[in-house]
């Protein structure tokens, strides 16, 4: 993994997180579903990334709008200077998502895949090489939270929070906290922020009543 990755550096100085769904009101009274677009927040309140999907088009466009929280899709984060941090590639799949993760040059920082198992969310953390680096578990009776493990010990959190009643009713848009208690490899904390967007997606983005 690159010494110099931009999130990495940003990453090794904030213990905990905030991702930030953002939505348009076209969007919200239309009820497309437009390209997703969050703003991570660092614990001193500064905006750390800006992140959204990319690319265009009528197909693309169809993919939101149908297949949803099932369609493919490339993301990008970028600070607020306009350089690319990082490059989020999931793939289709059937069953059992997963997302490849890049630094803003292309090289391969890890992935992260769904894993089958009753009566719990599991998410695997991989390293380059495909190595097991932390578990994502999200307990069956705390559909909002999803604890962070590490050779069995939990080293932090990701927590969906309210957004507040307007978004709540009319829209999908999404407010996660991340904190990192005892996750000090900043490596692995880009990973961990990475599929927050992946569990949106898959856990939070479709509301059919």
């Amino acid at each position: 993994m690159p010494s110099d990755s931009l999130a990495l550096s940003v990453l090794q100085r904030h213990s905990a997180l905030r991702v930030r769904q953002t939505k348009e009101w076209g969007e919200i009274l239309v009820g497309f579903e437009g390209r997703n677009r969050y703003q991570v927040v660092g614990d001193d309140g500064q905006a750390l990334f800006i992140a959204g999907e990319v690319g265009s088009g009528l197909g693309l466009f169809l993919l939101r709008s149908f297949l949803k929280a099932s369609r493919p899709f490339t993301m990008e984060l970028k600070t607020p200077g306009g350089a690319t941090a990082l490059r989020l590639q999931r793939p289709w799949r059937f069953w059992l998502s997963q997302m490849d993760i890049e630094d803003g040059e292309g090289h391969k920082l890890g992935s992260v895949h769904q894993r089958f198992a009753f009566f719990a969310r599991l998410y695997d953390v991989l390293g380059p090489s495909g190595e097991l680096l932390a578990t994502l578990r999200g307990p069956f009776f705390k559909p909002w939270t999803f604890h962070i493990e590490q050779n069995g010990q939990e080293v932090g959190l990701i927590q969906k929070r309210w957004s507040g009643l307007g978004k709540e009713l009319f829209t999908d848009a999404d407010n996660f906290g991340v904190t990192f208690e005892n996750l000090r490899d900043a490596r692995l904390r880009t990973l961990v922020m990475a599929a927050t967007f992946l569990l949106d997606f898959v856990h939070f983005e479709n509301r059919d009543g």
